[in-house]
């Protein structure tokens, strides 16, 4: 028996391990860390080359459809984030989309006026404009999603379940606090659905 701040114990016994906090960032996958190579400027460069080429031709999948209706790249990233939060209030989808409310106002302007996109007030505040996509809102944004979704699988295919594990914990350590709070709490209701 050891004496531990006056209590017995037996030897060999450890303190029960705190629950980790859901909110601190994943621990290094093994292994990671031991090799700092990937850390030079050279390495930083490319991933920054990556993720500008593949942002691009992310995008450019969904371009092409958005080109044929006179829309963007603001419109479908609207789209998306009302599409995943159906009743999504206007000052949430400023807070994820980081744009200007006079920006927001002309893109919301035009997906309503084109059948993409319905208001509705507020229940508790009649003042609050909540967003949903209608039907013809639903069918565009499955379609954009179907374009880049063909990238995703393949890229995941070819890359294998580690790999996309690592991509995972790359991006969620280059989004700010805000955006990593947002995919916790869509992943957590991903798994309750």
């Amino acid at each position: 028996m050891s004496e531990i701040k006056g209590e017995s114990r037996p030897t060999g016994f450890a303190p029960a391990p705190r629950a980790p906090d859901p909110r601190a960032p994943s621990p290094p996958a093994p292994g990671a860390g031991t090799n700092l190579l990937f850390l030079r400027e050279a390495e930083i460069r490319a991933a920054q080359d990556l993720l500008f080429f593949a942002y691009r031709d992310f995008t450019n999948a969904a371009d092409v459809i958005l080109d044929e209706l006179g829309l963007g790249r603001a419109h479908h990233r609207a789209l998306h984030f009302i599409g995943r939060n159906p009743g999504i209030s206007v000052s949430d989808l400023l807070a994820i989309l980081r744009i200007t409310k006079q920006s927001l106002a002309r893109v919301l302007g035009e997906l309503v006026a084109q059948g993409y996109v319905g208001q509705a007030q507020g229940r508790a505040d009649r003042r609050q404009r909540l967003l949903t996509l209608t039907g013809p809102g639903q069918a565009l944004e499955r379609r954009l999603y179907e374009r880049q979704r063909e990238r995703l699988v393949n890229a995941y295919r070819d890359a294998g379940g580690a790999a996309v594990e690592g991509f995972r914990r790359v991006m969620r350590g280059v989004m700010d606090e805000a955006a990593r709070a947002y995919m916790d709490r869509s992943e957590s209701r991903n798994r309750r659905e």
